[in-house]
């Protein structure tokens, strides 16, 4: 896989060593991050996507050393030094050298990592129901897309794949339907859109912003609400928003199979049609 890293003013080749055994988010996982995508020359929302990080590291207690607008312009310069037309994933990190429990904001360091990533093909992917949960905002960081909160996810895939799916669907502890593992859910029903609705367990994603907001602004009715596990069951289609691959369909939940439906196609054609404007 081809990598590059910006780290302390220069860009290294590969997966270059950053944190010590002594780091203060090696063990205490104070690490924030955020991923965006460069496809077919274009960089959607990039800016959108460091605001994020840079609003990550105020919640986990750190001092961002560098701007949005500086993380985008070095992912442009990173860009221009991988090969042309390679579609790429963007992935800027901060993370606290020093303290023991509690970092110490002013030692946060910033890297930030392009790596050689293919567009997943639309073709959809089977998800079951998880027995893990997403945590409540009162019991863990939820505001910010830190490190600390990614063991559920990789639990809970690795208990998909085990009984034969490719990912999973995620609920919060009152049994309300969040999200996927690794990215936020919709449904079509009849012809209205559903998506759940923030409630603090689970990052309203950027794509997902997007993507409900060309809907509707091309005259589809959509919903954020609480969703149960018979909406999702009952769907006539079952689709998901997220960057690794935008608006990509499901094909199978649980046992019932689905065919990528209308809602879904116009939703990826709306995207890709903003993405490229």
């Amino acid at each position: 896989m081809l990598a590059l890293t910006f780290f302390e003013g220069r860009w290294l080749d590969g997966n270059p060593p950053v944190m010590g055994p002594l780091s203060q988010s090696f063990m205490h996982g104070s690490t924030v991050f955020d991923g965006a995508r460069v496809f077919d020359g274009v960089a959607p929302d990039l800016l959108r996507h460091c605001e994020r990080l840079v609003n990550s590291a105020a919640v986990m207690g750190l001092t961002c050393p560098v701007t949005a607008e500086e993380v985008a312009v070095l992912t442009h310069e990173g860009v221009g030094r991988m090969p042309a037309g390679m579609p790429l994933y963007v992935r800027p990190a901060l993370f606290a050298e020093g303290g023991f429990l509690v970092p110490e904001p002013g030692t946060t360091r910033f890297t930030l990592t392009l790596f050689e990533c293919p567009m997943p093909e639309p073709t959809g992917f089977s998800v079951c129901f998880s027995r893990f949960r997403r945590p409540r905002p009162d019991s863990a960081p939820t505001a910010a897309k830190a490190s600390c909160l990614y063991p559920t996810t990789s639990h809970a895939l690795v208990e998909a794949r085990e009984k034969g799916f490719d990912n999973v669907i995620m609920r919060d502890g009152d049994d309300t339907v969040v999200e996927f593992g690794t990215s936020n859910l919709w449904i079509a029903k009849d012809g209205a859109v559903s998506t759940p609705a923030p409630n603090g367990t689970f990052l309203n994603g950027i794509t997902r912003q997007r993507v409900m907001a060309l809907l509707r602004d091309d005259g589809v009715e959509v919903r954020e609400a609480a969703l149960s596990v018979d909406d999702v069951l009952g769907a006539d289609e079952v689709f998901s928003t997220g960057n690794l691959g935008k608006v990509l369909p499901v094909t199978r939940v649980e046992d019932r199979h689905l065919q990528p439906g209308p809602v879904f196609q116009r939703a990826r054609a709306l995207y890709m049609d903003f993405a490229h404007s």
